[in-house]
């Protein structure tokens, strides 16, 4: 009840900040998660850290479809919880986390047995493409937990509980550490599996990360309690995730191509560049995190203000989020901008050339972030409003905006790989501005899915 009261009363920049903070921690340790295979695979040279750069867009692509049904089902958690109504709070969870068992099968199969054709478009090194189908079929086979403790930490979220998430998150990271160098180069009965060693890391600690979210839903210890009855699907929940998830779904996936396209357009202009794009966004990932943990703080807060009818707070909250946002990434994009050659040298300290071309990447990327941050404020406004279609079209087009501004720049202007770097800042730029009409529109606002 006083998670619940902190949603809905009390200072809203103090609301935004206690939902806001641990899930940005949250997602730092994710994102960390990540860094920390780049730094140790790093240690395997310059085709390690390509094979590892190129897996990633693939996985994200396939899995990103499932995950949009994980925000269909936070968005009606977090308004039936400001109507408090709790039977439809762990009824919602429990239809979600049935979809993701589902789907889960679906992707792993396809997945494990196409990586390889998958990844054959993206290089032509055999090294490398040899390394990355390994690291990637291992990862497949991790998607069941992927998916279940996505389910659990958006159920938990969307009731105000974002710590319990956040200490399993770190739990994970730190065991992640110590396991991706004992795979990777192993010791005593355990072989040495270089770049495969790594994933099988990340296998084992996102199939413990779920086990425990299950344990805790179904103990019910956190504002949502699964039941058995509440994961046989029901028609009419199937209907309402549907509605609300398949436009999410095209969301994430169109990111998610996005990075694909991406990373065909960067693997034109070899190895090298396909490394420093591969390190420029993986640190970008870790600097739209703040933007991020915004975005679903302020849906979190919205849906259950939406559902509770308290119309001028909501209107209050998003506004507040948007000037957060804005400020907060201007003086992280400052940071990076000036110390963007150290943390390239971090990760990859014995290849000169691939510094060079990693922080200038991140240093024109850098111009942009405060844009992020409104929109991912925007974003997060019309998703809690269960405008999920508006949201997927703002990311269809940064997508391709992004895509064909790259290929504009890159190759029929001859900038090659700085036209891509420079279309980053672009794309961002054109995509607030129609963020920005839709939130002025405020057909959000009054907006109930219940």
């Amino acid at each position: 009840m006083k998670k619940r009261n902190n949603l809905l009363e009390g200072p809203i920049l103090k609301s935004i900040l206690v939902i806001s903070i641990p899930i940005i921690f949250a997602n730092v340790l994710m994102t960390i998660y990540q860094l920390i295979d780049t730094f140790w695979v790093g240690r395997l040279g310059l085709e390690a850290v390509a094979a590892v750069s190129l897996s990633f867009p693939i996985l994200f692509f396939l899995t990103s479809w499932a995950m949009g049904f994980t925000m269909a089902g936070s968005i009606l958690v977090a308004q039936y919880n400001g109507k408090k109504d709790s039977e439809n709070v762990s009824l919602s969870t429990g239809q979600t986390i049935t979809l993701m068992l589902f789907f889960s099968v679906i992707i792993s199969i396809l997945g494990y047995f196409s990586s390889g054709f998958f990844l054959s478009f993206l290089t032509k090194d055999p090294s490398v493409l040899t390394q990355a189908t390994s690291y990637l079929k291992i990862l497949f086979l991790s998607t069941f937990a992927l998916l279940i403790f996505s389910a659990f930490q958006s159920s938990l979220r969307s009731v105000g509980e974002v710590k319990f998430p956040m200490m399993v998150v770190l739990i994970t990271v730190v065991l992640n550490f110590f396991l991706d160098p004992l795979f990777m180069f192993g010791w005593n009965f355990i072989p040495a599996m270089g770049v495969s060693g790594v994933a099988l890391a990340t296998l084992v600690t996102q199939y413990l990360s779920a086990m425990v979210g299950v344990v805790i839903l179904v103990k019910g210890n956190y504002g949502v309690k699964l039941r058995l009855r509440d994961l046989k699907l029901r028609r009419l929940w199937i209907k309402k995730l549907f509605k609300l998830g398949f436009p999410s779904s095209i969301e994430h996936s169109s990111r998610a191509f996005g990075m694909v396209l991406m990373t065909f357009v960067v693997s034109i202009f070899g190895t090298l560049a396909v490394a420093a794009y591969g390190i420029g966004t993986r640190v970008l990932m870790f600097v739209i995190i703040p933007a991020v943990g915004l975005s679903i703080s302020i849906s979190t807060l919205v849906g259950n203000n939406l559902g509770a009818k308290r119309y001028n707070r909501t209107e209050k909250i998003v506004k507040t989020g948007i000037k957060l946002g804005f400020f907060a990434l201007i003086l992280i994009g400052i940071l990076l901008f000036i110390f963007a050659r150290q943390i390239t040298q971090f990760f990859v300290p014995n290849e000169p050339e691939l510094i060079v071309m990693s922080a200038l990447f991140i240093r024109i990327m850098a111009l942009s972030f405060g844009f992020i941050g409104i929109q991912m404020t925007i974003i997060g406004t019309l998703k809690a409003a269960g405008k999920t279609t508006t949201s997927m079209l703002l990311a269809m087009f940064h997508t391709f905006l992004l895509f064909i501004l790259s290929f504009i720049l890159a190759i029929s202007f001859g900038l090659k790989e700085l036209g891509i770097w420079v279309a980053y800042p672009a794309a961002n730029f054109l995509s607030l501005i129609l963020a920005f009409y839709f939130y002025r529109k405020k057909d959000w606002l009054k907006k109930e899915l219940i």
